[in-house]
This record gives C-alpha cells, structure tokens and sequence, in this order.
C-alpha cells in the first residue's frame, strides 16, 4: 500500500471512532443518570424492625410482585409486603382481600394508609392497607401516561447495551486497522545470508548456490515475504568499475533464485550494488577484502500483513 493511500484511509478512521463515540455518548449519559436515581433511591430504603408495629401514610413509587415501595411524607422509603390475610378497603368499604387480590390494583402515585409490623428481612408485613377511591382514580390516570414512557426507556436502554457492544467492538477494530497501516512500512528479517565472490567476479561459486538454495527452501511456506539483494566489493578498482561489479553481483543472484527456485520477480525489493562504501572488514588485509565482496540476501515480512493473518486466524 502507498503512502498517499494509508494517509488517505487514516483520517477514514479516526472519523469513524469519533462519530461512533458521538452517537452512543447521549445514550451513556442517560445510562449514568439512571443509575445514579436508582443508588439514589435505594439509599433511602430503611429498615422496619422485626416484630415492630407501624402505620404510616405515604405514595407508592414501585411494585414488584406482592411487594411495593412507599415514600412517606419526610421522603423516607419502606418495603411492604402483601400476604393472603392483608386487608385492602377504601376509607368508604371494604374492596377486596384475601387471595383474590390483585396485586395490579396497588398503583404507582396512590397514596396509602398502611399498618402492620416488621419481618426479618425489614419489610413491613402489611395487615391494612387503605386509600380513598379518588385517589384511586387519580394514580389509574397517572399510571396510563406513565408507563408506556417507562417501557419505552427500557427498550432504550436495552438498544444503549447493544449499541455499547457494537461501539466498544467497533472501536477494537479500529484500532487493529490502525496499529496493522502503520506497520505497513515496518519489516522484520527472518532469514539472511551473505554470499561471497572471488576478485573481480560475479559468477556464483558452488559454496554460493548452497547457501541460497537453503534460503529459497524457507520461502515455500512463507507469506507476505519480500527478498532484499545488496551487492558489495572490496576497495581495490576504481569507483565506477565497484559500482558495476556490486550491482552484477546482486543481479547474479536474483537471477540464480528466479530461475532455479521459481521465486516470482514480484518478491525481490530492486537489487542494489553498493560498491565499496559499506565494507564490513579491513580492507588492508586479504580476508577483509574477501568477506567484503559479497552479496547480502534478506528474506523480509512485512509486519502489517502478518498482524492482519494473525488476526483472522483468531476465532
């Protein structure tokens, strides 16, 4: 991939994590601002000592089975409970008790009279519940606005944890997109040879093809792998004449590896001469001279692209 092209895509990116954040963050408010009313709530939940006789007046804030929760006027919260033997009348008569009770009928925003006396869990165990049937009639009205509302806030809610999901693993991708464009440029050696010549030479000693014949034999399996060629000389001979020698050498061995091992020209960076400007020995000696004419032979992978096959082989 080309410069031009990664820098194009990276702006794409950094777009989409930006806009993905921007759609859920109204959606984790909220989140946050239910959560903190819940904590709110419970905070102020006390406790009725068990065996302890009570009766107060306050509204039911919620239901939950034969359970509901009441606020009294100094917006303290008890937890009562509704048994077979509570008995539920109207200031005015008798409504109903016993197991013919629906639980339905105790309602958000009615305000009730309540007596009876504390379980071991701090409920109040209800013996009487009263109401007036105004009031009644009042929480019926409220309770049929509200709930639907309420319904719909939970649907919400439960798109806001998909949505989440999807933004935290789309966010995941994101950044494996970006972390395998930036390692486009980066390579790691796997394999490296240096094959040597004899003075003015750029034919390939036996010694030679055996060395690249072990490095080819390791390109078989390998993937997303590229072959660097640089040729080298000693310090004898001219400038130019080095120049030419190195850049034959480097030529004589990617012909070497296309022809007899099928490594496609596609997998070699361009081969380089270097001449005599990197020796690696002294040059005032003959072995010095003899390992700096040379050919380096690398067999490079490209790091972005084996991020990207390590990361679709995850399941």
């Amino acid at each position: 991939m080309s410069n031009s092209a990664i820098n194009k895509f990276r702006p794409f990116t950094m777009i989409f994590g930006l806009a993905l954040l921007l759609a859920i963050a109204p959606l984790v408010f909220a989140q946050v601002s239910t959560n903190q009313t819940a904590n709110s709530r419970n905070l102020n939940l006390r406790s009725v000592p068990s065996g302890s006789k009570m009766k107060f007046q306050g509204v039911v804030i919620s239901r939950d089975g034969d359970a509901f929760t009441i606020r009294d006027r100094t917006r303290t919260d008890y937890q009562v409970l509704i048994t077979d033997n509570t008995s539920i009348k109207t200031h005015r008569g008798f409504l109903r008790s016993g197991k013919k009770y629906p639980v339905t009928d105790i309602l958000r925003g009615l305000i009730v009279e309540v007596e009876g006396r504390g379980d071991a869990q701090g409920q109040l165990v209800a013996d009487k519940i009263r109401f007036n049937e105004s009031d009644m009639r009042a929480a019926i009205t409220s309770d049929t606005r509200v709930t639907p509302v309420e319904e719909n806030q939970q649907r919400i809610a439960g798109q806001m944890d998909e949505l989440y999901a999807i933004a935290a693993e789309a966010r995941k991708e994101v950044t494996e997109v970006n972390e395998r464009v930036s390692a486009l440029d980066d390579y790691d050696v796997q394999e490296s040879v240096a094959v040597n010549f004899r003075v003015n030479s750029a034919v390939l000693s036996p010694e030679a093809k055996q060395q690249l014949d072990t490095l080819a034999e390791k390109t078989l399996n390998a993937k997303a792998y590229m072959i660097e060629v640089a040729g080298h000389t000693d310090s004898t001979g001219g400038e130019a004449k080095n120049f030419r020698l190195s850049r034959e050498r480097a030529d004589a061995v990617v012909q070497y590896l296309a022809v007899n091992h099928k490594i496609p020209l596609r997998r070699f960076v361009t081969p380089m001469g270097y001449g005599k400007t990197e020796a690696v020995a002294d040059n005032s000696t003959a072995a010095g001279r003899a390992q700096n004419r040379r050919v380096e032979v690398k067999m490079i992978i490209n790091r972005g692209m084996t991020q990207r096959t390590s990361s679709a082989a995850k399941p």
